[in-house]
Parts: structure tokens; C-alpha cells; sequence
């Protein structure tokens, strides 16, 4: 028997990631697995008004800090939510709002510095644990984080491989989606997504007896319903309409091959589980903002799920 814990979307916070690397000891998993989406979004500024005062806007609400007490409070705060703190002047903040090349230097610079300080937390907490962990970075995962991961020693960049997961069953893995409105780093026409997925199920011993670590779900699975938007990107009728966005190529994949289990992401609404033919299909669903980790226990058998719930924490 093989435990193993999934949860993906976490897009940066600090609370989620340090939950996740508990997952293991908490529901006595084996193996851990991270579908993808693990950086942040965006840069609050702080804005240093001198004194030792800061005016921060977070979620459109402003906040004005003292001291240093309250300036880490609202770090933490900030870091909870998967945003990245940025210390500024209002001259700076000025220069920035005509340099969007400029933001973007910085945007990158904070992820990579959060992101390192999480391959030091996740080498703490899990060396000599035994616990394996492996993670495919999701479309809206910057390329330079791979190779921070391949360097790791307790963390396994499982994007493309073949990874066993015991004596029979092999999981494949990807971060990659289909097309977005929001041209992410790490998305693709459905046909070059057909043939990444055919890549990797050609070097299984045998499909059925697979895992597909897949980020993006499956098309018309009802785990990849998301609001549909106007040209504006604006959810219609207050995000009352939905429609799937799922990967037509991954459906297809699917629908072939009749792998054991789907652990997919990518929709965070998408949470629950279905059945296409004999493959069971998870989405676990994101509350990251909330610091919420939602996750799926799964426990593998030789040749089969022997069982699964949802979890959240």
C-alpha cells in the first residue's frame, strides 16, 4: 500500500507551502505531490513614508504601519495571501508606474528570493524523513524556478518524467495547460499537448496501471468548470455562468488509455472528483488566499485506488 497526498494552486503562500511539507508526517503519507501554480501573483509595495511609518494597500484596503512589530505583521500577512512584499519610496513607486519592464524585474526577483528560502524550508523539515516529493510547475510558474528545483535534495522535478510510485503503478506528470486569456508562461495548442502526453505514456510499462499528474483537468469533467468572461475578462452574470475549460487533449488521453487516477488543478473552483470510463479524476480545488490547504489522501494499492477523500486544512 502506497499513501500519497496531492494538493496544487498554492501560488505562493507561505502558510500552504509549510502545510503541504506537514502533509506527510500529519496523514502519514509517502509521498507527496504538488500539481503546479506554486508562485504568487503580484508585488504589494511598502511604502516607506520615513519615521519608521508605511502605507500598504492590500485587496484595495489601505493600511498605515509603525515600528517594526507591525511591519512584520503585515509581511506575514501579505506572505499568507501568496503576494510578495516590496519595500519602497514614493520616488521609486513613481519611476515604476512608467517601467513596467522594470516591475517585472522586480516581480521576478521576490519569487525567486521567496522561492529559495522554500527549498531551505522544504530541506529542513523532510531530509532523512523518507518522504518523497514531487513537483511539476503549472502555467503560471516562471521557468526559473526549475532548476532551483532540480538543485534541491529532497524535492524531485517530475515535469515530462516517468516516476514508479511502487512495485506496478508509474505516474506521468505536467504542468502545462492549455490556452488561457491571461498568456501564462507554460501553455500550449491542444495537438502539442497531445503529443507531450504521448511523450510520457510511451514510456509507461503499462497506462492503466498510471498516474496522471496532469495540472490542467480534463475537458467537460466537471472539474474544470470556471466562470465564463466578456472581452473585458470580467466574469458574466456576477460569475454565474460557467463553462469547461478543461484540455481536449487530456480528455483524449484519458478516454484512451484508462489510467488508475487524474490528480489535476489549474480551476481552483473545480473542486471534487469524477469518473471517465474506470479513471477516477481529482481536483482538489485552492483556497491559498484564505491559507487553506486543500488536498486529496489517496491510497494505492498493487493494481488499483484502494481509496481516496478530500482534505482541508
Amino acid at each position: 500500500m502506497t499513501t500519497l497526498f496531492f494538493a496544487t494552486d498554492i501560488h505562493g503562500s507561505d502558510i500552504c507551502w509549510n502545510k503541504f511539507l506537514n502533509a506527510g508526517k500529519f496523514y502519514g503519507a509517502e509521498v507527496l505531490i504538488l500539481g503546479g501554480d506554486m508562485t504568487g501573483k503580484a508585488v504589494v509595495p511598502f511604502l516607506d513614508l520615513g519615521g519608521g511609518k508605511y502605507k500598504v494597500t492590500l485587496l484595495q484596503q489601505e493600511f498605515e504601519i509603525e515600528g517594526e512589530a507591525e511591519y512584520q505583521e503585515m509581511v506575514k500577512r501579505v506572505r499568507s495571501r501568496g503576494y510578495y512584499p516590496y519595500q519602497t519610496t514614493p520616488d521609486e513607486l513613481a519611476d515604476l508606474s512608467h517601467s513596467p519592464e522594470r516591475v517585472q524585474q522586480i516581480f521576478l526577483q521576490e519569487v525567486l528570493r521567496v522561492f529559495e528560502q522554500w527549498m531551505d524550508i522544504a530541506a529542513r523539515k523532510l531530509s532523512g524523513t523518507g518522504i518523497r516529493v514531487f513537483v511539476s510547475p503549472g502555467n503560471d510558474d516562471q521557468f526559473e524556478i526549475d532548476e532551483m528545483i532540480r538543485q534541491s535534495s529532497v524535492i524531485t522535478l517530475a515535469e515530462g518524467k516517468v516516476i514508479p510510485l511502487n512495485g506496478q503503478i508509474e505516474m506521468i506528470s505536467s504542468g502545462w495547460s492549455n490556452r488561457t486569456p491571461w498568456n501564462t508562461y507554460r501553455e500550449d495548442d491542444e495537438p502539442n499537448l497531445a503529443r507531450r502526453y504521448e511523450a510520457m505514456i510511451a514510456g509507461l510499462k503499462n497506462p492503466r496501471l498510471a498516474v496522471f499528474n496532469i495540472h490542467v483537468p480534463p475537458y467537460k469533467s466537471n472539474l474544470d468548470e470556471a466562470p465564463e468572461l466578456d472581452q473585458e475578462l470580467r466574469p458574466k452574470y456576477a460569475g454565474n455562468a460557467l463553462k469547461p475549460v478543461g484540455s481536449t487533449a487530456l480528455r483524449a488521453a484519458i478516454e484512451k488509455y484508462q489510467p488508475l487516477l487524474g490528480l489535476h488543478g489549474h480551476i481552483h473552483e473545480g473542486r471534487g472528483h469524477s469518473r471517465i470510463g474506470r479513471t477516477l479524476c481529482i481536483n482538489p480545488g485552492s483556497l491559498y488566499e484564505q491559507g487553506v490547504l486543500q488536498g486529496a489522501l489517496v491510497k494505492l494499492g498493487k493494481d488499483k485506488v484502494e481509496s481516496y477523500v478530500l482534505t482541508q486544512g
